[in-house]
């Protein structure tokens, strides 16, 4: 099943995990391309909910950058 990880969870993170995991995302995101280019790919759906996860992570980081946000390591400092 092609889950997505939740807004909530990510929120939880702080900003080195959110780096790491759109760094895991994006090389997630590029192997399914070229499995798709080659004609490997078996769950297309997974392609979708890859470029959602980026889209998640780009805008709890930019929420922060704006100070719409906090960190969780910057409410318990």
């Amino acid at each position: 099943m092609a889950a997505g990880v939740k807004a909530a969870e990510l929120r939880e993170l702080s900003e080195e995990d959110l780096v790491a995991r759109l760094r895991e995302a994006k090389g997630e995101l590029f192997n399914l391309r070229v499995q798709g280019a080659t004609g490997q790919l078996d769950n297309h759906r997974r392609l979708q909910v890859v470029r959602k996860d980026i889209a998640k992570i780009y805008t709890i980081m930019r929420e922060r950058e704006l100070g719409l946000s906090v960190a969780p390591d910057e409410v318990t400092a």
